[in-house]
């Protein structure tokens, strides 16, 4: 059964001539790592908005589990599913901890005060993504990269059924890109859904379980890591010679862009 799915989902902004999602069908299996890929203003960022609701769509469907996304309220929608933006600035001076904290608002409401729970869960999350050194700094200190971390632990303080994250590992380094990878490819295997946008095409080869691949809005492939990063269709798709060759530790294709201009 899917989390997530669209069917034939089309998504234009304004009167711009073509859409920048085009008849788009996607199915999101519950327990799954799934990832999206294409190249920048492929439509990856505006299919996760469409997908939770935060676009109309101009044609086809798209449902969170067997309801059709415009059925949910948003604070249903915030206790199933946690959301990392591609960017976000804070409006007011708060500690990491204060925004980690957030994550557990859709469980509180207005009124009830933070229990046990809500604190193991904040530390569980900020520990998952190395962040408990920073709880007490303000947020406006962090570096971009910590600043993302930050926002990832807030999304799993919420304790959600899934995730829905764009561009997750952006401005951070191999060792914490592959620490959020690694934590999201084991929140998957214990059956969290997950759901990301990413332009790292080794790292989705090597933890996702399918990726649909994006070409003007139009899907391009979905599959498979081994189904989809070809060294046809991505040339194709990114217009650039690559090889592609197995991983010699896990066996997934890994992409190498070639020396080159076409």
């Amino acid at each position: 059964m899917s989390f997530f799915r669209t069917e034939d989902l089309v998504v234009r902004y304004g009167r711009a001539p073509e859409p920048a999602v085009n008849r788009v069908t996607m199915s999101v299996p519950r327990g799954s790592l799934y990832a999206v890929l294409g190249p920048n203003g492929s439509g990856k960022s505006t299919l996760m908005r469409a997908l939770l609701g935060g676009l109309e769509a101009e044609g086809g469907h798209s449902w969170i589990g067997d309801r059709d996304v415009g059925e949910w309220t948003r604070r249903e929608i915030a206790l199933e599913v946690g959301v990392v933006s591609q960017s976000e600035s804070i409006a007011f001076p708060m500690t990491v901890r204060e925004l980690v904290s957030m994550g557990r608002y859709p469980h509180l409401g207005p009124l009830r005060a933070e229990g046990e729970a809500d604190r193991n869960a904040i530390r569980k999350a900020l520990r998952w993504c190395d962040a408990t050194e920073l709880e007490r700094r303000g947020v406006t200190t962090l570096s971009g990269g910590e600043f993302q971390r930050v926002r990832i632990a807030r999304a799993l303080a919420q304790e959600p059924a899934a995730l829905a994250l764009d561009e997750p590992t952006a401005s951070l380094d191999i060792r914490h890109e592959m620490t959020i990878f690694a934590l999201l490819r084991q929140s998957a295997s214990d059956g969290m859904t997950v759901l990301l946008t990413t332009h790292n095409l080794n790292l989705a080869s090597r933890f996702a379980d399918r990726i649909l691949l994006l070409d003007q809005g139009k899907v391009a492939a979905e599959g498979k890591a081994q189904e989809v990063l070809t060294a046809e269709i991505l040339e194709r798709v990114y217009r650039w010679p690559v090889a592609v060759q197995p991983d010699p530790e896990t066996g997934a294709p890994q992409v190498i862009p070639r020396v080159g201009i076409r």
